[in-house]
């Protein structure tokens, strides 16, 4: 058959959809925050741990247990799940009758995305070639980034729909693109790599390869998975065998690397940050979607980038970006410089991670790691990530309040410095190189 890059692509898209509904379901609890604690009067302690911070703890639950069945029921069967389990969380936390049910369905949804920054990256990473690898698995990347503003942006135009239950409205919208990727997901095909390694299946496998690619190369993929060390013995229990040390530690670098930028204390506290620096609150909020609207335009920069330089020179620029603005804006609030200037630098902080970390760490981690524990090893990265960004919203609120801001700043600012060596010193370049190339130079034998 020919081959057909539009096929590849529509499969990509499709499964990224769930990185819309991972950042749409993130963030839409900003809008009804305040109406759910004025509604059933939850204690400030019941309110963050259960109402705010539920959906954050079952997407680390999700991120360290997605490997499993990622890995056993496969990429397509999971995914088809995923879909399932944000339906029913979007309808069941709009129609909760007390803060306890509402909670459940939350963690529910949490869990769906947890266990999607698993799926995602891994069958996009095993469907693309090597030369378009990076743009296409920032495609999720781009649409957690895209849910985000629409969550902010559906919270804007409901308030006032239907009074005192607009947060019911602002919470079910999301069953329409859940059960939209619940359908689409269905048309996919599964994973050939999977296939193999966990199904010997190399008939199936060859056939739907050649979907994607000209025969020959589809002829060349089967025989390179085959002739993988150990690719029909290994799983999870292999992960944390001496000769993985290297991806191991790599992808627990470069993720908590990236919540140790502040980007999630930045994204979650916004409004209060631009309060402290001197915005009033109706323009902070607008400030806010900004920011929203910066990260969206950039991450397009950084999709059309990270094929083009590498992973290892986007690493470089964001973190040259991130040691600038975050020391400028520790400056900035150190000698109270205006909010105008404190907002131009936040904005650049976004722009350096749009193009840097946002834009590398999904693609990175899902390629280091061999196909046999590929989503174990997703799962491992994507868990680092999540366990500190769950940190950092349940205790940024004291960060802000117990330190000066600058402060705050200023250590982010250094932990930058240091990614700046880790990438120079530690981060291999990935472009161009296949995945089964990749695992020769990265796995010790």
């Amino acid at each position: 058959m020919p081959i057909t890059k539009n096929k590849v692509f529509k499969y990509v898209f499709i499964v990224s959809i769930a990185g819309f509904l991972f950042g749409f379901d993130t963030v839409v609890i900003s809008g009804v925050n305040l109406p759910i604690k004025n509604l059933w009067q939850t204690s400030d302690w019941f309110h963050g741990t259960f109402i705010i911070s539920m959906s954050l703890w079952g997407t680390v639950m999700g991120a360290l247990l997605g490997g499993y069945p990622t890995e056993k029921l496969g990429r397509k069967v999971t995914l088809t799940w995923v879909g399932v389990m944000f339906t029913i969380s979007a309808m069941g936390a709009s129609l909760a009758p007390g803060p306890y049910f509402f909670s459940v369905f939350r963690f529910i949804g949490g869990l769906s995305a947890g266990i999607a920054s698993i799926a995602v990256p891994t069958y996009i990473s095993e469907i693309s070639k090597a030369h378009n690898r990076g743009s296409l698995g920032m495609l999720f990347q781009f649409n957690i980034v895209f849910g985000i503003l629409i969550a902010y942006l559906s919270n804007y135009i409901l308030t006032g729909v239907l009074g005192s239950d607009d947060w019911r409205l602002m919470l079910g919208i999301e069953v329409v693109p859940a059960l939209l990727f619940s359908l689409l997901v269905l048309n996919i095909p599964k994973s050939p790599r999977w296939l193999i390694v966990h199904k010997k299946n190399t008939t199936e496998a060859r056939r739907i390869a050649a979907l994607i690619s000209s025969e020959a190369e589809a002829n060349h993929l089967i025989e390179a998975i085959q002739y993988e060390p150990d690719y029909n013995r290994e799983g999870r229990s292999g992960l944390f065998s001496g000769k993985y040390n290297r991806v191991l530690k790599l992808s627990f670098l470069i993720a908590f690397f990236n919540q140790f930028s502040g980007i999630s204390f930045i994204l979650f506290y916004a409004p209060e940050i631009l309060e402290k620096a001197g915005f009033a609150t109706s323009d902070s909020l607008l400030s806010s979607v900004l920011i929203g609207v910066v990260n969206l335009v950039f991450t397009f920069v950084g999709i059309y980038l990270i094929d083009r330089v590498g992973r290892k020179q986007l690493m470089y620029i964001g973190s040259t970006g991130y040691i600038v603005s975050l020391s400028m804006i520790a400056y900035g609030f150190h000698t109270s410089l205006s909010a105008t200037f404190q907002l131009v630098f936040l904005l650049l902080f976004i722009t350096s991670h749009a193009v840097g970390q946002g834009a590398v760490i999904w693609v990175f981690i899902s390629e280091i790691f061999p196909t046999r524990i590929r989503s174990f090893g997703q799962a491992w990265g994507s868990g680092v990530l999540n366990v500190f960004a769950a940190l950092i919203a349940l205790f940024g609120s004291v960060l802000i309040n117990a330190l000066a801001p600058w402060v705050v700043f200023a250590l982010f600012a250094f932990f930058m410095f240091l990614q700046l060596l880790f990438t120079h010193f530690m981060m291999p370049e990935t472009k161009g190189a296949s995945l089964e190339e990749l695992e020769k130079n990265l796995i010790q034998i």
